[in-house]
């Protein structure tokens, strides 16, 4: 009889800890739900609310290294555009400080308004140690010269060099979609892989701007780095 007691007395004092645990577990399921939310709607066009800026094949600038023709490093073929450069390259001017690259500079600059870019990419397998996309231009007074860049690094795509942003783990020898929206004003970026935002940063402050893509030699890189991109576009925010 004891004995049943003190099971009855247990049995008791946990209904009486689940029915104060409930509170906290309704807040943990609604944050739960929230994020799912949050991811879900990721998934949603990213483009949606913006109008494409027009591109000429004049605003794809390429840089390269500069004692090599064009088509060394660079090649249009059936609407794919392949960069690829080798860590023994030349900068792409002479005296340059940088480091050896292969790729284009969207000519198409913006100082406020929110701006996104959106390309189409492939990275194959081998390739790391490389900056493939960035969005160009900071203040002085940061230290920086970009307000960020996307490295791979092993087949992860990342934020510059950070172990803790990786924005997607398994790059290689896939096309994914690739989208990065910049609200100057707001000093936001958001990254979006395959339409699911991975990644929401703070910039840098507002500065004269502009997207780059392709191969921008980085640290530990491989001996050859190559990216290809297609589909590239430029959008602006429509304001209401």
């Amino acid at each position: 009889m004891t004995h049943k007691r003190i099971l009855v007395s247990e049995l008791s004092n946990k209904l009486i800890m689940v029915k104060h645990s409930l509170p906290c577990l309704q807040l943990l399921l609604i944050v739960f739900a929230s994020s799912c939310c949050d991811r879900s709607s990721g998934a949603d066009d990213p483009t949606a609310g913006f109008a494409a800026v027009e591109l000429t094949e004049d605003r794809f600038k390429l840089h390269k290294p500069y004692d090599l023709p064009p088509e060394q490093r660079y090649e249009v073929r059936d609407g794919v555009r392949r960069m690829w450069v080798y860590c023994t390259d030349k900068p792409f001017s002479p005296g340059s400080p940088t480091k050896p690259r292969s790729e284009i500079l969207l000519n198409k600059t913006y100082t406020s308004g929110v701006w996104q870019f959106e390309g189409y990419g492939y990275v194959p397998a081998g390739t790391t140690g490389v900056s493939v996309m960035q969005v160009f231009g900071a203040p002085p007074a940061s230290g920086h010269n970009t307000t960020l860049m996307l490295h791979v690094y092993g087949g992860r795509l990342m934020y510059y060099h950070d172990e803790t942003r990786v924005v997607d783990g398994d790059i290689y020898d896939r096309w994914f979609r690739l989208n990065v929206v910049h609200d100057v004003g707001a000093g936001m970026l958001a990254v979006f892989v395959d339409g699911e935002q991975r990644l929401a940063v703070a910039g840098r402050g507002r500065w004269r701007h502009y997207f780059k893509f392709g191969v921008y030699t980085q640290t530990d890189p491989s001996h050859y780095m190559e990216s290809r991109w297609k589909d590239v576009k430029v959008y602006t925010k429509v304001l209401d």
